[in-house]
């Protein structure tokens, strides 16, 4: 009877303890049945040796943020999210953008469509013309306004902010843009023809489609690791943008000459460009804010080679 009653108190205290949620089996994994603590890992960072991730891997926009101050909670309002294959995938690897503060205006969504799009768009923000080093430029005014305040900055300290590219370096219109995406697919297609990776007649077809069509079936070539950047080594994105989704449309980008300068790249930050392109180098985006703010934003930082890039955590 003793034992009994020993068994039975036990059983009681157990429960007890379960109920006051001292332990939850929602905190194991239950795939491997170890326990893992919720939202523990440190955020990712690319070494200099590591690939860029191109496994085309979605964002789920229900569930991209788990605080107030997320990536999503921070998108302009009236931000079109995108429910398509192409735009989800530009948002994570571009989408800093469109967190950009300091009364400038981001685009109201990921991906213009054409030129009557993009024309109609740029000329309701307020901009600003300027020759800078021989370049002629447009930008959003108060981008405008930190870069200058960074040139002068850079010229006190002995160092040149210039533009890379010329008047390219900022503003582009989407015929710009679809000339770049051009200058790449056809010289990857030519690549991979000669490689035995696609037929001839496949290179044909791709280069006939439209240009929404094409991306996609650039994109699932590059899951098969037939890609289209520079070097043939890594997705296109990291060379040109998709016609269309170019931060250099928003005009809050800018192509820096001597980028490689850690000098030129901490006086830029100081007055709000950061670079949130992974693998672009000479691209520079303006946000319009401080370093520490930017985490706030719901961007994350990814470290390659002595550099920081800032992009969504989603």
């Amino acid at each position: 009877m003793k034992l009994l009653k020993f068994i039975l108190q036990s059983v009681v205290l157990l429960s007890a303890f379960s109920l006051a949620g001292c332990w939850s089996p929602t905190a194991m994994d239950s795939s491997s049945g170890s326990a893992t603590p919720r939202d523990s890992s440190p955020t990712p960072e690319r070494s200099s040796n590591d690939k860029p991730n191109n496994d085309n891997k979605m964002i789920d926009s229900k569930n991209t943020v788990d605080a107030a101050d997320g990536f999503a909670a921070n998108l302009p309002a009236g931000f079109t999210m995108p429910t398509d294959a192409v735009g989800k995938k530009m948002l994570k690897e571009y989408g800093a953008i469109f967190v950009a503060k300091d009364g400038v205006t981001p685009p109201p969504k990921v991906v213009f469509n054409n030129e009557s799009e993009v024309s109609a768009w740029q000329s309701g923000v307020s901009k600003s013309t300027e020759t800078i080093d021989g370049a002629t430029i447009e930008l959003q005014s108060n981008a405008m306004k930190a870069l200058k305040d960074a040139i002068a900055e850079a010229n006190q300290s002995g160092v040149k902010i210039a533009a890379r590219g010329g008047s390219d370096a900022a503003r582009r219109d989407y015929s710009g843009t679809v000339k770049n995406w051009n200058s790449r697919v056809e010289p990857g297609l030519k690549h991979w023809v000669r490689k035995g990776k696609i037929t001839q007649s496949e290179a044909n077809r791709i280069k006939g489609l439209s240009i929404p069509e094409q991306i996609t079936e650039i994109f699932k070539l590059e899951e098969q690791r037939i890609y289209f950047s520079i070097d043939f080594s890594k997705s296109i994105i990291y060379s040109v943008a998709p016609p269309g989704t170019s931060q250099h449309i928003s005009m809050l980008a800018f192509d820096v000459q001597d980028h490689a300068n850690p000098k030129v790249r901490e006086i830029l930050e100081k007055h709000g460009w950061f670079q949130t392109v992974f693998s672009d180098l000479p691209h520079f985006t303006y946000l319009g804010v401080t370093k520490d703010k930017l985490s706030g934003l719901g961007l994350k930082k990814v470290s390659d080679g002595g550099r920081e890039f800032w992009m969504p955590d989603i």
